[in-house]
Formats: C-alpha cells, structure tokens, sequence
C-alpha cells in the first residue's frame, strides 16, 4: 500500500494540475524538506515511547492519512469543474494543499515506520545472532525491491483501464484492509517477541501486563539480545519532573535536532552512515531525470520497462550477495567489497560520457538553457518531485524535449538517428552497479543496527534519513540548474565523483576500525560481542 501511494500519488497531482509537473515538485520539496528538518524529532520520538505504540501510532497515522487523501482526491476529480467556479478557485487551491499537507503527513509516518520496524525491532527479533539479523534485512530488502516493481504495475493498470478517480478508491480500500492485516502481524510478532517490551528508556507499565512479562527483582531493564554494549541504566524509578518554562518548551525541538545531528556526527559509524548518503547525490538512478535523458536518446517505454525490471533483478542478487559476503569476509569488508564493484560498474556510465551518441557538448554552457529562459522572461520547465522512492517519468521527457526544442527540429538530433552505444553503456553501468549498491546499502544498514546504542537508533537513524534527502535534494537542485541534455554528461560525470567521495568515506572507516586486518580475509564473526569490547568495535570483522 505505501509504495503503491509513493507512486500514484504524482500521478494524481500531475491529473489534477492539467498535466503540470508543478503540484508533483512542490509536494516532492515538502517531503523532503520535513524529513530533513524533522528526521531528528521523529527518531526521538521513536526512541522515548514503548516499541508498540511507536508501531501501532505510525501504522494508523500512515494509513489514516493516505486512505484521507484519497478519498479527498475523488471528491476533487469528481467536482472539479464546480471547485474552480466557487470562491475563484480559491477553494480547489485550499484542497491541493489539503492533499499535499496530509500526504506529508503520510511519509513522515511512514518514515516513523521503518525506522522503528526495519532499525530497531528486526535487532531485537534477530537477538544475539548476526547470520540472521543479515538474512531479515536482505529479506526486507528483496520484498521492497518486489512491491516497488509489482505496486506500480498495479496502479498502472487500473488506472489505464479504468480512471484516477478509481484508482485513489482502490488504494485507499487497500491501505483500509492493509492496515488491519498489518496491525494483527506486528502484534503476533511482539506477543511472540517478549524482549520487545524492555528498552533502555522508560517502558509504559501497561505495555509489560499485556504480555504478562514477570517483574523479577535481577532483571536488568535494557533488553538482553542486544549486539553492542549498553550504558548502565539505573532501572525504572520515577523521577519528579521539574516544571518546564513556556521558553524551553519551545526551545525543545532545536535543542533535540542539535543534540541529534552532534550524536550522529560522535558515532563510530558516522564516516559509514556519511558515505551511504552521498550515494543520493547522482543521476544513475531509474529515477524521473534518467528516464527523461534516455527518452530524448530514443529508448521507448517499453524498452525502459524491461531495464527496470532488470534492474529490480540485479538488486536482488544484491541482496545475496551480502549474505553470502558477510559469511566469508565479515560485514565491514563486505561494505569495502560492495563499493568497488559498483565504482566499477559506474565506470561505463562515465565512458558512455565520450562514446558516440552522448549529447554532451563541453563548448554550451550547463547553465545557458536557464539564464536564456530568465533573460527572455520566459518561464521556467518544472522538475519532477524530490522523492528519492518516487519511480515517476511520464512529464520528464516533455521537460528535456522542451529544453532542447530547436534541437530536436533537426533531423541530425532525431531519436532515430541518435547511435545508441553511450545510452547503451550508461544504462548498463547503471544496472549492473545496482548489485554493489544494494549490498553496500545493507551493510551500512546493519552496522548502524549493531553499533547504535539502543537507546539513541531512533534519533540517529532519523538524522541518517536526513542526511539521505538533503543529498538527494542537492541532485535535483543541480539538475534544475543544467537541465539541458548537453549538460547530462556532467552530471554523470559528477554523480561519479560522489559516488566516489561516498566509498572514500567508507574505506577510511573501515581502515579505522580494521587497522592492518583490512585486507586480511575472514576472520569469523562472533554471534555476540564481546563483553569488554567496546560498542563501536562489534562489527569490526
């Protein structure tokens, strides 16, 4: 249900706006403008409540709130002509931003989801023993690599054979009987799962009864299947809180967002978690950009179909890779493994730069078509939504074919007669690194599962969402401001630097918390760490 929304929910603005892009990018510049500043507060949050009412609040919210939107997106299909008569259409504008402010609402929660569900609860479900937590995360992993395939084919289709109107009903009915059959899950999983009710933070007493969890006097408060060392906690006495000012009341949420981002830059996992983002500063993606750009090389849609297809598929083998990786060489050299081979594969999409058939023109200034649009007043293309999950791309080629409309005049830039051996290179690069990505992406994954505190992986891995979307905001800003498809080549070729930079980070992580056993091949993982290891040393092989 939530990747079938991430998807249609462009689609729908795109329908309601005549066929604009510019609902799609404002709501796509609001998601990613409210994870960035409230990745922090929604991590804390996660990290101060019991592991239940985290998941059972961010489910309904999450779903609440799609089914909201829409059921209000049929009313505005159904009545839009009579919307735009009332009150000078002022009333069908209050009604876009209804459907923007709630979606928001929606991925915020969502986000709230993950990181509860895929960060911490999967720890504690996997307890002691690292094999497994591997095995649960690649086993995530493939099933969102599924449903991003199988969510948009659905949509699709129903909206092709039958209208938007009935594809808002169908989704809203689905997140209706997804949220029920959700709900029941996460709860026979927490009934089955007993240490889900014990955290280094204050736990609900009500939470421990519905479990029937015997109070002994010996038990230690943290949870005991943890994979790092915690802090000494001093156990469940209730504290007299002091009265707190209007002032600091306010001042609350800033200081929490500094005391998030400072937390995550003490991590021993900071250079990881910084090399992973970076990877969201590129354009060799199946992302709306990359789709347009291939469009104006003459690749059609069915042809694109099939390459996101295989490209689902090389993630997968991603997926396995790591688990077969992590068994012979240890998580932190799978990560360093990982990243060679897709630095390797994006190689090809750096030679496609030079090969014939790229539009790549070093003599036209990236920024000529912007600056020629503002100097003759002229306005400007709109860009597709900032959505890092969003796979949308039916505008993008209208966008890069505006761009270069005197161009396409000509029968020399024709999309027959384009060679297509550098699109061909970019698009094989860009598929085959999907494999080391996908790893490496699971590997960071994991070592922020075993080296974060408990008590912090809400707040860090909210900043570490944070950090994703700011990257992935400074991609599309660069390609607002050289949308030419002169200019695609340079932003491949700085989407390499990036990538780059992001394994550089890696490796210097690795060399740190490795030493001169970097290139030593496998020194067996324990299922457990140490008890006099510290917690930023567990994964160290």
């Amino acid at each position: 249900g939530d990747r079938m929304w991430h998807f249609a929910v462009s689609v729908f603005l795109v329908e309601l706006y005549g066929n604009s892009l510019l609902l799609t990018a404002v709501y796509g510049l609001v998601v990613a403008g409210s994870v960035l500043l409230l990745g922090a507060l929604i991590g804390d949050w996660v990290d101060k409540n019991s592991r239940l009412k985290v998941a059972q609040t961010s489910l309904i919210v999450q779903n609440s709130s799609v089914i909201l939107c829409g059921v209000i997106l049929m009313i505005i299909f159904l009545f839009k002509t009579q919307l735009l008569t009332l009150y000078h259409g002022w009333l069908l504008t209050l009604c876009y931003i209804l459907v923007i402010t709630i979606a928001n609402i929606a991925n915020l929660a969502s986000t709230a989801t993950a990181i509860t569900i895929q960060r911490d609860w999967i720890v504690v479900v996997a307890g002691e023993d690292r094999s497994k937590l591997a095995d649960m995360n690649a086993t995530i992993r493939r099933i969102d690599q599924l449903t991003n395939i199988l969510a948009p084919m659905a949509v699709g289709q129903i909206m092709t054979f039958g209208s938007p109107m009935i594809g808002c009903g169908f989704i809203s009915g689905w997140n209706l009987m997804s949220m029920c059959v959700e709900y029941l899950l996460l709860w026979k999983v927490y009934q089955k799962t007993p240490t889900l009710a014990h955290k280094s933070a204050k736990v609900e007493a009500s939470e421990l009864k519905q479990l029937n969890v015997k109070k002994e006097s010996d038990m230690k408060p943290a949870e005991g299947v943890q994979l790092i060392i915690e802090k000494d906690v001093t156990g469940f006495e209730p504290q007299h809180e002091k009265e707190v000012g209007c002032a600091a009341r306010i001042a609350e949420p800033f200081i929490t967002f500094r005391d998030g981002w400072v937390a995550y830059y003490n991590q021993p996992v900071f250079l990881a978690g910084m090399g992973l983002a970076f990877l969201y500063m590129t354009v060799l993606g199946f992302d709306c950009i990359t789709t347009g750009y291939a469009y104006t090389q003459g690749l059609s849609g069915s042809l694109l179909s099939l390459l996101m297809g295989a490209s689902a598929v090389t993630g997968i083998m991603g997926t396995v890779a790591f688990t077969w990786l992590r068994r012979k060489c240890g998580l932190i050299r799978t990560g360093l493994i990982s990243g060679v081979a897709q630095f390797a594969c994006l190689i090809l999409c750096a030679i496609s730069v030079f090969m014939p058939g790229s539009p790549m023109d070093l003599t036209v200034s990236p920024f000529a078509d912007i600056s020629a649009r503002l100097f003759e007043n002229e306005p400007l293309p709109t860009i597709a939504s900032p959505e890092p999950e969003m796979i949308f791309a039916t505008g993008m080629p209208n966008l890069l074919n505006g761009s270069i409309a005197p161009a396409n005049g000509d029968a020399e830039m024709s999309p027959e007669s384009v060679p297509l051996i550098s699109v061909s290179l970019l698009f094989a690069g860009v598929i085959a690194a999907r494999v080391g990505l996908w790893s490496f992406d699971l590997t960071v994954t994991q070592l922020l599962q075993e080296n974060v505190i408990e008590s912090e992986r809400g707040i860090i891995n909210g900043v570490q969402n944070s950090m994703n979307y700011l990257l992935d905001l400074l991609h599309f800003i660069m390609v607002i401001l050289a949308p030419n498809p002169e200019a695609f080549g340079l932003l491949v070729l700085i989407s390499v630097s990036f990538v780059a930079m992001g394994h550089i980070m890696y490796f210097r992580f690795a060399q740190k918390s490795l030493g001169k056993q970097l290139f030593v091949c496998h020194t067996p993982d324990p299922k457990a760490a140490p008890d006099s290891s510290p917690p930023g040393n567990t994964s160290t092989v």
